[in-house]
């Protein structure tokens, strides 16, 4: 069990003693979120109405703070050893039995010391302005079940205060004191096996607490008589663009015991719309005010919300405020964007979605939470701003349903949102399901969708994820979905399924996601190749950068691969990189050693990702959608990623912004052809490609250069490579889209082998698809060692720097594969995030590069950036 640790008690009064809370003001927000304790409830002898009274002395207890899971908390408090490093995690009571399977879907042990429920427990003082207001105590998230006390007094019980996705809000008018310290006691009663919670799948190990406690914000909303609640927006296009059409809904319930007379006012910039409302003694209701009956409601040639790379992001803000008695009772302001999410199917049964009326290929990436659900507004950021900088276009959630802030930035940043119920897990076996999980299930919707709707990145909701929910269970989301005016489409799941109530997906999810050969993107015709809407695939494995497994693993088991690697890869099919490792040394020649291993490992994920990307981008709308499993990862890891845990990017990551870039040339493994891919919603006339093919020796072999009026939106097969003798075993194809005026607007460069990968397809399943003939690209391992020169000219743009560096390869060989890290001085660590307009280039001889890296200035430390260059060939400088 866990030590007690000696000073809680002195800093649980610490928190308290510097804690009044005021916020006296109609719809104010009072945070509870400093000054808790948590205890095991086997160590706790009181009861709940003892516990939540003033003065009580949490002694032995561990000092928190909320939003935290128990673990979380007890790591804080080095209880127990940084569980990300090594296999700390197995050290934690409770964890070693399940390694790579599905924790959710088992009993916690019986010895565990999360078998049992945990006490939360806070104080903090009310002002004395708050009296006569009434109060609302809100818990955004509780994993799973919890009972509630307040000053000695039951607010809710488990039996009601139920489900992971669940938000709660409690009236506290009657127990509150204002003027005078509160007591708030929870006791969060953890998940078991058959519960509606959240689950990792085989992403990665789920800590031994599953996750359970107080895992979003708690705090108190003050109001007056009437507490206005879930105001939404609803967006509708007209006469194409021209015109938007605005129907605005809000909650309002009367808290007291009279009746109460008042108006609804709504104000968007200069636009206000007032309603008369009369609520009778505790009373609810949902107020509309529609164009029809608000002509103001209707706007001529709006400002439109458009995702990244495809226009503004404008976004407006609605004011809404209930009056009564000459006063303010309460007041909302929501964001939102003017836009209009559809989708339909095409002739071939895909799905294909549409905003404002535009055809989107959908490209995004799989995203987790921290595997301890821990939050952080800037590191959200940074991620969120890594995605826009790989020119993704959606992020999926599959059951990791994150924070509001979360929302908000996508909002900001343009980056489509796709989230939904998570697979593999109690979510998904209707047939044990009993009426409470039902009712559970259909509140917990009801819950998401409230905070969704209202977000312009949110385009789609998936009530299943790998398979479609019985016939009740859809009945119940799709009443939901109704009552609730979702604006958006909505998925029975996320893979080919058929279901009464919401027809054919249209999309699929048959793989991989063990590693493939590149060409396999454009050959393979049956499962996840480019066709349709593949709404989780991926190349395989992503061993991060050598500074990365430098973190996260010991320094005695960083090489070979041993265990500790293993631990860090999945679970389930996925517990090693084996099928990795050997296309890796098969196509690569056998790793030397661990750098030699992370260098092939960079290259070869550079160009699996480029190449999945690029297969969708050219054969769009015959393909519709790809999402990479995964974008991120909930913990270090070896699988499934495009940046690691530490947010250093890999090859991967540019593999991917090269392969997603706006307007892009690029060359087909299939027939060879050469491609511009546009994802603007604009033509580009008089521009060149040009295509120049090299053997390893760098003496040319094919060049041609053509021009091409790129149609907006669009993928033009310019010309294909002729079949060509006397090529090498390996060789390269370099290619350069110019525009008008001569400048460089995209390039690409790929190694090739006249030996190309061949696919076993008859072997190939879900996971993957064997290679029987791998591509013979051992020829890089000859290339002579370069020096590369590289100077950077400092801009600074506060709070960033930009640094602009120059590569130039001064030698007669090809410098492949060049590696650009930003130092805090030369010998100094690196630093991340780093914004890198293009990592891991290839020179040709004599080829001088511009790149820039844009960064925080603070990452320095006071230090000035140095530019470390290393490389497949490159000599580290």
């Amino acid at each position: 069990m866990p030590r007690k640790p000696v000073r809680a008690l002195l800093l649980s009064l610490l928190c308290l003693a510097s804690r009044h809370l005021g916020a006296e003001a109609p719809g104010a927000r009072i945070d509870l979120g400093k000054g808790w304790s948590i205890q095991s409830s086997a160590k706790v002898t009181q009861k709940g109405s003892e516990i939540s009274t003033r003065g009580f002395p949490p002694r032995g207890w561990y000092p928190a703070s909320v939003p935290s899971t128990v673990v979380s908390a007890l790591v804080n408090n080095k209880v127990y050893p940084d569980p990300y490093f090594g296999m700390n995690l197995r050290s934690i009571p409770g964890t070693a039995y399940h390694v790579g399977q599905n924790f959710s879907n088992l009993p916690t042990p019986a010895d565990s010391p999360f078998a049992v429920a945990w006490w939360y427990r806070t104080e903090f003082r009310l002002a004395q302005g708050l009296k006569g207001k009434r109060l609302w105590l809100n818990f955004d998230a509780i994993n799973y079940r919890a009972n509630i006390w307040l000053n000695g007094r039951q607010i809710a019980a488990a039996a009601q205060a139920t489900g992971m996705y669940r938000t709660f809000e409690f009236d506290i008018t009657d127990a509150a004191l204002p003027g005078a310290t509160n007591a708030l006691a929870v006791e969060v009663i953890p998940p078991g096996e058959n519960d509606l919670t959240i689950t990792y799948v085989d992403w990665n190990p789920m800590p031994p607490d599953k996750d359970m406690g107080l895992v979003r914000d708690v705090y108190i909303l003050a109001s007056g008589p009437v507490a206005l609640r879930n105001t939404q927006v609803v967006t509708h296009l007209d006469h194409g663009l021209d015109q938007a059409r605005l129907t605005l809904y809000a909650d309002v319930k009367n808290g007291g015991g009279e009746t109460i007379e008042g108006t609804l006012k709504g104000t968007i910039g200069s636009i206000a719309v007032v309603k008369k409302v009369r609520l009778a003694a505790h009373e609810s209701a949902r107020i509309t005010l529609g164009p029809d009956e608000y002509p103001q409601l209707t706007i001529d040639h709006p400002k439109l919300w458009w995702p990244y790379g495809l226009g503004a992001q404008e976004l407006y803000r609605l004011h809404m405020e209930f009056d009564s008695g000459g006063a303010v009772s309460d007041r909302e302001d929501v964001q939102f964007g003017i836009r209009e999410f559809t989708s339909e199917l095409d002739g071939a049964q895909h799905r294909l979605f549409k905003i404002n009326g535009r055809k989107i290929l959908i490209r995004g990436g799989g995203w987790t939470s921290d595997m301890m659900l821990r939050y952080d507004d800037e590191r959200e950021e940074n991620e969120i701003r890594y995605a826009r900088d790989m020119h993704l276009n959606t992020i999926r959630l599959e059951g990791k349903l994150m924070n509001d802030h979360f929302f908000d930035t996508a909002d900001r940043y343009g980056m489509l949102v796709m989230p939904g119920w998570c697979c593999c897990s109690f979510w998904e076996r209707w047939r044990n399901w009993k009426p409470e999980d039902y009712r559970i299930a259909g509140e917990s919707l009801r819950d998401q969708i409230r905070r969704l709707r209202n977000h312009a990145s949110v385009f789609v909701w998936l009530y299943g994820s790998d398979e479609s929910p019985n016939d009740e269970a859809e009945k119940v989301y799709l009443k939901v979905l109704e009552e609730e005016r979702w604006p958006n489409p909505y998925l029975s799941s996320a893979a080919d399924r058929k279901t009464a109530g919401a027809g054919l997906t249209g999309v699929k999810m048959p793989g991989p996601y063990e590693y493939v050969a590149p060409n396999y993107w454009l050959e393979d015709q049956k499962r996840g190749g480019a066709f349709g809407y593949n709404t989780e695939t991926s190349p395989g494995p992503a061993i991060p950068v050598l500074e990365s497994l430098k973190e996260m693993l010991p320094k005695e088991h960083l090489w070979p691969i041993d265990d500790f690697w293993n631990y860090h890869a999945g679970g389930g099919s996925y517990r090693n990189v084996n099928v990795f490792t050997a296309a890796l040394e098969n196509r690569y020649g056998k790793a030397r050693g661990l750098e030699d291993y992370v260098r092939k490992s960079q290259v070869m994920a550079y160009e699996g990702e480029r190449a999945m990307f690029e297969a969708y981008g050219r054969n769009k709308y015959t393909a519709t959608g790809v999402i990479q499993w995964m974008a991120n990862n909930a913990w270090p890891s070896l699988i499934w990623h495009l940046y690691d845990w530490y947010l250093r990017p890999g090859g991967g990551y540019f593999g991917t912004k090269k392969a997603n870039e706006l307007l892009h040339v690029q060359y087909s493994y299939d027939d060879q052809s050469i491609v511009v891919v546009n994802s603007y919603y604009r033509p580009f006339a008089g521009y060149k490609v040009t295509a120049k093919v090299y053997n390893m020796d760098l003496s040319e072999k094919f060049s041609r250069t053509a021009s091409v009026d790129i149609a907006e939106d669009s993928a033009i097969r310019v010309f294909e490579l002729p079949s060509m003798e006397g090529l090498s075993k390996g060789y390269f194809v370099k290619l350069t889209l110019t525009d008008a005026a001569g400048k460089l607007v995209s390039s690409n460069f790929y190694w090739l082998s006249t030996q190309p990968d061949v696919s076993d397809w008859a072997a190939g399943n879900g996971r993957f698809t064997p290679i029987k003939i791998y591509a013979d690209l051992t020829g890089l391992e000859q290339l002579p060692q370069v020096r590369v020169k590289a100077v950077s000219r400092v801009e600074q743009k506060d709070p960033e720097e930009i640094d602009h560096v120059t590569v130039e390869n001064p030698t007669a060989r090809l410098a492949f594969f060049v590696h650009l890290t930003v130092l805090k001085g030369k010998g100094g660590g690196d630093i991340q995030p780093v914004y890198w307009e293009d990592n891991y280039l290839t020179l040709m001889p004599g080829e001088k590069r511009e790149v820039a890296a844009t960064f925080k200035s603070e990452l320095l430390g006071g230090a000035k950036s140095y530019i470390k260059v290393d490389g497949w060939n490159v000599a580290p400088n």
